[in-house]
């Protein structure tokens, strides 16, 4: 079966979308290799961007689900193992990009993997995410079944966390991505655990909303005290002002708010409760 075609072999206009959006980081960074646009370091540049759209796409990859009970829309997960797949993908492009940036001495790669904790997560996390991408098949999990398939791909929670971080350490000085990128990580688990709960109407996608977006803001303020010494109290002061530039907390506060929109939309899409597909394992 093609990466575009659904499970009757037939074109799927979604698969065929994500497919070749895939590419589009990737060719937008080789692109700006080419003009001259990640000078003065281009490979360590382009380790940082690639690394930043490995993040994303896991978190694209867990906002599948979420997304699919919102809207009501249950094909949205024939294109979650695609872009669990393409997050694999660009976390290897990731390391062999760092690889040549090493001049491909192995050697000392295999050294400062050791020897610098952000790097020992990072590699931890590339590991998990080939051991699931190669795991993503049909036929293992026929292989593993699929209780022991679902326990393992459910470690895609904490492959996600090491790869934040991995974000969060090799930045050092400048979070704001990485702080984002948690804010948006919380949004997504806050609504599975709510929807496990029961808890799945407007009120709730709303509240959660502000509690993201306070954390949010609180591990910003909490990483910048430690790390730089900056009052934390001028930190939290930043996420109520717009001033000079919107801070994390506020991208995710609008952006979990969205999702109250997206619920009503689904309701009046779906005013009945939709059927359940059939049941096969799927990263939760």
């Amino acid at each position: 079966m093609l990466p575009w075609t659904d499970r009757k072999g037939q074109i799927s206009p979604l698969k065929l979308i994500v497919f070749l959006a895939l590419f589009g980081p990737v060719l937008w960074v080789a692109w700006q290799g080419w003009q001259g646009d990640l000078a003065p370091k281009p490979v360590n540049e382009a380790i940082h961007q690639i690394g930043s759209w490995t993040v994303r796409l896991l978190l694209i990859s867990l906002a599948v689900t979420p997304l699919r009970s919102i809207v009501h829309w249950p094909r949205l997960v024939d294109v979650r193992r695609m872009l669990g797949v393409g997050a694999m993908a660009y976390a290897l492009l990731h390391f062999a990009l760092y690889i040549l940036d090493q001049g491909g001495d192995l050697w000392r790669v295999a050294s400062e993997i050791v020897l610098r904790i952000y790097l020992t997560i990072g590699f931890v996390a590339l590991l998990g995410l080939v051991a699931l991408g190669a795991t993503s098949t049909d036929g293992m999990v026929r292989r593993l079944g699929a209780v022991r398939w679902n326990k393992l791909h459910r470690t895609i929670y904490l492959l996600t966390v090491l790869s934040l971080a991995h974000s969060f350490l090799q930045s050092k000085v400048d979070v704001t991505e990485p702080v984002l990128m948690t804010g948006l990580f919380l949004v997504l688990m806050g609504h599975r655990a709510l929807h496990k709960r029961g808890f799945r109407g407007m009120a709730s996608l709303a509240g959660l909303a502000i509690a993201c977006a306070v954390l949010t803001a609180l591990i910003e303020a909490g990483w910048y005290a430690a790390k730089t010494g900056v009052d934390a109290g001028r930190v939290l002061a930043a996420n109520l002002t717009i001033d000079i530039s919107m801070r994390p907390s506020m991208w995710v506060l609008l952006a979990a708010l969205a999702l109250v929109p997206l619920r009503f939309l689904g309701e009046r899409r779906s005013p009945t409760r939709v059927a359940q597909p059939v049941a096969r394992p799927s990263r939760a």
